[in-house]
């Protein structure tokens, strides 16, 4: 099958059965959204209304958003804001910190917007974030979702330095779909992150891709392959799902049976772990990725 024919396929009707998700529950799950309603806590679980918030919570992991909500680029699939960010708030460590603490967080997983309107891209933001956070919450491990922080090395280094246990950094899609689909982004220069993250010392490095996006199956094959070559650790493959009629339409609902048949690849690949399901997203199962 051609890439062409790929492109030109009819979008799917309707989300599957396998696509369908259980409303959250559980005694945990219960404490910990009343504690961020009640302190007005922020976490990308509950303004990205995650699938997977109630297992997560339940597990004693969440994912943070830092530098705002207001990104630089334009992806295709994302449904975060673009255009001119607000200026730092440069308390936003301490604050993230104290949520952790707060809500009783195991595992915290940081994520944010990119910031290429800063000189530092954000970063010095970054290190302070995971300082914070260990001072305050010293039994907390931690994973970092981080930008390409446009590949420059100072600025990783901030990263590298402060030690995370997991440094993640998302590839997103194959390398055919990634001027479509990341529009400011570039494959190369992703894989030339997370390897230079794993040069420089990093214990556990990790990336993400999504799927229905119009990828043939030996692209998928091949951008594991690419991220097993740059020495990943851990990969995470879930489904596309379009945030609104504004972004990338879905071309495919891929089924369970595929993701199974990437997850068993994978792990012959020699990938430490492989996350790999249809509600599966970058942090899902994270507080095992340290393991």
């Amino acid at each position: 099958m051609s890439p062409e024919t790929v492109t030109s396929t009819t979008i799917p009707k309707g989300k599957p059965k396998w696509l369908r998700v259980k409303l959250p529950t559980g005694k945990r799950y219960t404490q910990l959204r009343s504690l961020v309603d009640k302190y007005d806590l922020h976490t990308i679980c509950t303004s990205g209304s995650c699938p997977n918030m109630g297992e997560c919570w339940g597990e004693g992991t969440a994912t943070f958003m830092i530098l705002g909500n207001v990104c630089t680029r334009s992806c295709g699939f994302c449904g975060v804001k673009t255009g001119r960010p607000e200026q730092v708030d440069w308390e936003e460590p301490e604050k993230v910190a104290r949520s952790i603490k707060i809500m009783g967080i195991k595992h915290a997983v940081v994520t944010s917007v990119d910031r290429d309107d800063l000189k530092d891209m954000g970063s010095i933001i970054w290190a302070e974030t995971v300082k914070a956070i260990r001072r305050m919450n010293p039994e907390t491990t931690l994973e970092t979702l981080i930008p390409d922080f446009q590949g420059i090395e100072q600025h990783l280094d901030r990263i590298v330095k402060v030690a995370p246990e997991v440094v993640s950094h998302n590839m997103e899609t194959v390398k055919r779909l990634t001027r479509e689909v990341r529009i400011q982004a570039k494959y190369e220069r992703s894989l030339g992150v997370l390897e230079y993250l794993k040069e420089a010392g990093v214990n556990r490095t990790k990336s993400g891709i999504m799927l229905g996006l119009g990828e043939l199956e030996e692209e998928v094959i091949e951008t594991m392959y690419d991220l097993r070559k740059a020495k990943v650790d851990v990969v995470t493959i879930g489904q596309y799902l379009q945030p609104s009629k504004k972004h990338l339409p879905v071309k495919e609902f891929i089924t369970p049976e595929q993701f199974k048949k990437y997850e068993i690849r994978g792990l012959e690949m020699g990938f430490r772990h492989v996350e790999s399901g249809a509600l599966v997203r970058s942090s899902y199962k994270a507080h095992k990725h340290i393991l």
